[in-house]
């Protein structure tokens, strides 16, 4: 639906400067319309709370479309710059004062949102209302204060975010609140808790054997979380079925990123689909193992371009120059033995009589891929063909020694 037609289209007034620039600008794709919309809002002050609210209008267009917060700041991020990133980040607070109830993780999302120095939704509403003048941008507020961009550039950034997401697509739902046999979420346990604490120990230090040790040993916990709550959802009276959450896969080295991501999931009982154009994985599984799949590969992601970075110096070093294919070749090693020592870590706390339950999840979660994504199809990574990345990359992946806790009892 297009903003022009969600409200009256009146010749005159703000509403009508308003309509006039965006059928112009956002219904013809080229620079001329898109000057001759920013001319129109620049030249009267008075439509600047209408063209917001037309924003706020398309955010909730794209949440019935099936995205999410971190969704469209991250696929505004990948298609325009940051100036566009604060104009949608202030839209999306806004259009939240009045939105629905969401979920936990709709919440997270809009808790990121906030920085310290910026006023939540309601007081960015109110500062958007507040009457514009020849100083004060065309449109939603800005994230670095009035006046420091003049209204047609400010009036052309907005539009050009409008166009943006006018046009995003429609994605797989995510959440249903009202699905049957959803559990209540339950607050951040103290396990993982505990694995906050090793990843974060893994990433700030300096010696690789260290931090693979400590990513190992958070594997192990997240396992050992898995097979609790895999325990407890078997004898509840309403037991919790999949659900989903998707995670940015970004440039460069994006195939071997959706590896690492892929490998990170099916070691915690979970499923990826790689989504290329849009730059975001849609993980599949149990809410438990969803924050163990994204607290891992974000720390695995740290890690690894950390020893990434130290081979490549190494290479350098010894007077050979490296490429793109270097690294590609590296992050692609890295994520094929990271996956199978991360499988091997899981297994260790896995034993004959959890396997039946542990079984009964895997077709929950495969029942749950099949239905958002019937038709998948398989990628070969590509760029890979530098011997010394691929041997670099295995080898930052194999210099812990991983030691074997023993089985729940």
């Amino acid at each position: 639906m297009s903003p022009s037609s969600t409200s009256a289209s009146g010749s005159s007034g703000p509403s009508g400067t308003v309509e006039r620039a965006l059928r112009v600008a956002l219904h013809t794709a080229t620079d001329d319309a898109l000057d001759t919309g920013a001319s129109l809002l620049a030249a009267d002050p008075a439509a600047d709370a209408e063209l917001a609210r037309r924003g706020e209008e398309l955010v909730a267009a794209a949440w019935r479309r099936g995205w999410q917060p971190a969704d469209v700041v991250r696929i505004v991020r990948r298609e325009l710059d940051e100036a566009h990133v604060r104009l949608v980040a202030g839209l999306i607070r806004a259009q939240a004062a009045t939105d629905r109830p969401r979920g936990r993780r709709w919440t997270a999302q809009l808790d990121r949102l906030l920085r310290p120095d910026e006023p939540a939704a309601p007081q960015a509403r109110a500062r958007t209302d507040r009457p514009a003048g020849p100083d004060r941008p065309a449109g939603p507020a800005r994230a670095d204060g009035p006046g420091r961009t003049d209204r047609f550039s400010h009036a052309t950034a907005v539009l050009e975010l409008y166009r943006l997401l006018l046009r995003l697509p429609a994605l797989e739902a995510l959440d249903d609140p009202g699905e049957p046999g959803r559990a209540a979420p339950r607050g951040e346990s103290r396990v993982l808790g505990r694995i906050r604490a090793l990843l974060a120990k893994a990433e700030a230090t300096g010696y690789p054997e260290e931090a693979e040790a400590l990513s190992a040993k958070a594997q192990e916990l997240m396992a050992r979380h898995s097979v609790d709550e895999a325990l407890l959802a078997a004898h509840a009276p309403s037991p919790d079925t999949p659900g989903a959450c998707r995670i940015g896969v970004d440039a460069p080295y994006e195939q071997a990123k959706a590896v690492l991501l892929d490998a990170v999931a099916t070691a915690n009982h979970c499923r990826a689909v790689w989504n290329e154009p849009l730059g975001f994985s849609t993980v599949v599984g149990f809410e438990a193992d969803l924050e163990a799949v994204e607290l891992l590969y974000a720390s695995l992601l740290v890690q690894a371009t950390t020893a990434m970075t130290k081979a490549e110096a190494a290479q350098r070093a010894g007077g050979r120059r490296r490429t793109k294919t270097f690294r590609q070749s590296f992050l692609a090693a890295y994520a094929h033995r990271v996956g199978a020592r991360l499988a091997a870590a899981a297994e260790t706390q896995v034993t004959q009589d959890l396997l039946p339950v542990l079984a009964s999840r895997d077709v929950a979660v495969a029942a749950r891929l099949d239905g958002m994504f019937p038709e998948t199809t398989t990628t070969r990574l590509r760029g890979v063909s530098d011997a010394a990345g691929w041997n670099e990359g295995a080898q930052a992946a194999d210099r812990a020694r991983m030691t074997a806790r023993r089985p729940l009892d």
